[in-house]
């Protein structure tokens, strides 16, 4: 089944895909371009989920996505210093793959 809403967390722009889109800036191993937007996009994301197919990616689907998931954690209510355990037990043992992108689901809002 198709999403019908989609985040894409890529150094590049993506493929054109034939569902509603956004493309995050964000680096392999790295951080996204603008934290903001990225804030933005993912209460997006979370907001849409109760209502439309949602689908979160990357190149690998462990860094940047894992990243992406514990921050959508936090929105949940998830407390920050727990979230990446949460991702790692429920999604991937090595989700959110370096330090920094720990450090960013810490300070999430």
């Amino acid at each position: 089944m198709q999403p019908t809403f989609a985040l894409y967390l890529l150094g590049r722009q993506p493929t054109p895909v034939a569902w509603e889109h956004r493309w995050l800036r964000w680096p392999d191993f790295r951080l996204p371009a603008d934290r903001a937007t990225t804030a933005d996009a993912l209460h997006e994301a979370w907001t849409r989920a109760e209502y439309d197919r949602v689908e979160i990616a990357c190149g690998g689907g462990k860094g940047r996505t894992g990243t992406a998931l514990a921050c959508l954690a936090v929105i949940d209510g998830v407390p920050n210093d727990q979230a990446v355990a949460y991702v790692r037990q429920h999604y991937a043992p090595g989700a959110v793959e370096t330090p920094w992108q720990r450090r960013f689901v810490s300070r999430f809002r």
